[in-house]
């Protein structure tokens, strides 16, 4: 094959291009029979694109008769470069899925090679993350006849055509060249010199003229655990999201300051593109898809579709090209735009990247969720370098994300007058997106307010739509939680037995909310100005090996602080252990029960369990009592951790609602205060549209 033969200007164009082409010959391989095997004859060629990674067609690995290679012990053969032979062996056959995996399987003629030598260091060739259309400045690339190195050190094989014209069809990607391609290329990287990358993998040429034909390397994207070799060691059950990972961690190490390494395939990108004047260039591609790469792969292709469609402002009309992983939504977005409109439509998806990786992990224990949740903040750090030129317009817009929602706060503001005159409210209805972000999307305010009863009515005539449709915007099959914030003479409220629309029907049927879903009391004069007690309470809570009950009942006598509360009933609560929720038989309404909540509030309790109707002072203790506190000490010592308990207490009053089971009808009208001082309710007098930070 010619090395300098393509149109008259090749030379010119060798000059400008000549660090891409020098790492694109370094990445191209020769695959050929195993080491040693004598008479070994070069199949094809392959492309470095991931560490112990090769991309190559997958009929380079068929003989002409159709058949598989020969090959050594399970399957290894060899590939060529950098002057050695290495053993490797197919792992992934785009080509042939698995019968299971039925008719509907990508099919692609592509393959990927594992190199089995872990010490065989190598360069990496970049794959784009855009489809290719049209090119003009191309070159592809035929592998190695062996791992012989030149006078310079370079593989003999480094050899290339320059490539006149090519173009996307259904075929795929077409090309013409001035001299034939030469047998052996199959396999090989198809390079678009203007953007410094490669595009397609050389498929085959056209047996009378100088046409060839490429495989896209978007076509990767189909890659599945159905296309696993038998007997191979794949990566896992998204084998495409984890390739494309270690490509792109690789190439942003490359630039690490102190590697004793020469110039990289982003040098040789760089140097192509200065001086085009884009806000949005290599360096920022290069970091960006290095940030998404160590985000988990979307749960959903769908929303990576979703997320560009917002970006670009298309409605939900879908992408002409499949899109599967973020990296594939970034390379969606080059729309040929100015670089002022390119950077900010990078911003604003990389905005909508971060915040729906942290919301699918948001409530998520462990360090695994712990560390995703790490990334997405880095990513939107990120975010908010890059945005710091973007107009103010457009900050404005990009700033709101469309989040899935984790809960729905109800909240009764009273309002104070004369002492002794009546107690009345204003409403508000908020969807909570966790770490103190809400958004209020209903209210009722007045100079005169209205009494409690009368407030609870409007609430409940809107509120059955209200969670629906927060349900949906949270994801298939969720049901997100309802939030009840009340001030103090109010925290027996029984929420979970409240009945709303079961549907957006006008004419809809009215069930109890509280068997299906998890509902929780919130304190009211509780803000965004944590007590320190309150948030020590609840770190402790959180790390305690197990949650127990602790009984709150009349002191005797009198304590020497205020109110119907025994000086006891504060040493008992301040005395508490860290795993220790208060539960109480009493009415919380008045008298002893609302005094012990307060008592409880102030010693910084976060969460506390007791029935809406409980009894007086003057009644004692009985056998219901008994059964009461029985089972809060059983759901408490089998909970596993205080973020489960609005979870478990709603799956106690669904049994109690349909008397499931024996001994649980002591729940149908438990309330549980859960009140998260890492999610504080919104502060007061802010403008209710906006999302209050934290």
């Amino acid at each position: 094959m010619a090395t300098s033969q393509g149109r008259p200007a090749g030379s010119a164009d060798r000059a400008r291009y000549a660090q891409l082409l020098d790492h694109a010959g370094r990445t191209t391989v020769g695959l050929r029979a195993a080491p040693g095997a004598p008479g070994a004859r070069m199949w094809g060629s392959g492309v470095l694109i991931a560490p112990g990674w090769v991309l190559t067609c997958a009929h380079v690995l068929v003989a002409s008769d159709g058949r598989r290679r020969e090959t050594g012990p399970d399957g290894v053969f060899g590939v060529a470069f950098g002057g050695r032979v290495v053993p490797a062996r197919p792992v992934y056959d785009l080509s042939r899925p698995a019968p299971e995996a039925g008719p509907g399987a990508a099919r692609a003629d592509l393959a990927l090679v594992r190199l089995l030598d872990p010490e065989a260091g190598h360069p990496c060739a970049w794959l784009s993350d855009q489809p290719a259309t049209l090119l003009e400045d191309a070159y592809i690339f035929r592998g190695h006849d062996s791992g012989a190195h030149d006078s310079r050190g370079h593989d003999s094989g480094d050899t290339f055509i320059a490539v006149r014209f090519g173009a996307r069809d259904a075929r795929g990607l077409q090309f013409g060249s001035d001299v034939r391609v030469t047998p052996g290329a199959s396999g090989g990287p198809l390079i678009d010199c203007d953007r410094g990358e490669v595009v397609g993998i050389v498929k085959g040429r056209h047996q009378q003229d100088h046409v060839g034909l490429a495989v896209p390397v978007t076509a990767l994207r189909g890659l599945g655990p159905e296309h696993l070799v038998a007997g191979a060691e794949g990566l896992g059950p998204d084998p495409y999201h984890a390739l494309m990972s270690l490509h792109d961690r690789w190439h942003w190490a490359g630039q690490e300051l102190g590697r004793a390494t020469g110039p990289t395939w982003f040098d040789a990108q760089h140097a192509i593109m200065a001086g085009r004047g884009r806000l949005w260039g290599v360096q920022e591609r290069l970091q960006a898809l290095d940030l998404l790469a160590r985000l988990p792969a979307p749960r959903d292709p769908l929303i990576v579709e979703a997320a560009v469609s917002e970006v670009l402002d298309r409605g939900e009309r879908p992408a002409a090209w499949s899109l599967r992983t973020w990296r594939d939504g970034h390379g969606a977005l080059y729309q040929g735009s100015d670089p002022y409109t390119e950077l900010r439509t990078f911003v604003h998806y990389l905005r909508i990247v971060a915040q729906l990786t942290a919301d699918e992990v948001r409530d998520q224990p462990g360090e695994a969720a712990a560390a995703v949740r790490a990334q997405a903040v880095r990513l939107a750090e990120f975010v908010q370098a890059k945005a710091v030129v973007l107009q103010p317009q457009d900050r404005r817009r990009i700033g709101p994300v469309r989040r899935r929602p984790r809960s729905v706060l109800v909240e009764f503001e009273p309002l104070f007058y004369d002492e002794g005159g009546a107690e009345l409210f204003n409403w508000s209805v908020s969807e909570g997106y966790g770490q103190g972000q809400w958004l209020c999307v209903d209210v009722q305010e007045s100079a005169g307010g209205m009494p409690f009863e009368q407030a609870r009515e409007q609430v409940l005539q809107q509120l059955g739509g209200r969670l629906l449709r927060a349900d949906g915007a949270a994801g298939p099959g969720a049901r997100v939680r309802l939030e009840v914030a009340v001030p103090e003479g109010h925290w027996h409220t029984a929420a979970g037995q409240w009945e709303v629309a079961a549907s957006t029907r006008r004419t809809a049927r009215l069930r109890p909310v509280g068997p299906g879903r998890a509902v929780i009391l919130r304190d009211q004069g509780r803000r965004e100005q944590v007590d320190p007690a309150w948030l020590r309470r609840w770190q402790g809570l959180r790390t305690a090996a197990e949650l127990q009950a602790l009984r709150v009942r009349p002191g005797e006598g009198a304590g020497a602080r205020p109110g119907p509360c025994a000086e006891s009933v504060w040493r008992l609560l301040e005395r508490a252990g860290e795993g220790a929720l208060p539960a109480l038989c009493h009415t919380v309404a008045d008298g002893f029960g609302r005094d012990a909540v307060g008592v409880a509030l102030d010693t910084g309790f976060p969460a506390g369990l007791w029935p809406a109707r409980g009894h007086g002072e003057e009644q004692d203790c009985d056998a219901g009592c008994e059964e009461f506190h029985r089972g809060v000490r059983e759901l408490l010592q089998g909970s596993g951790g205080v973020a489960r308990l609005p979870e478990l207490v709603r799956q106690l009053r669904a049994k109690a609602a349909e008397a499931a089971e024996e001994g649980t009808h002591w729940a149908r009208d438990l309330v549980l205060l859960y009140d998260d001082p890492e999610d504080p309710i919104p502060p007061l007098f802010t403008d209710r549209p906006q999302l209050s930070p934290r």
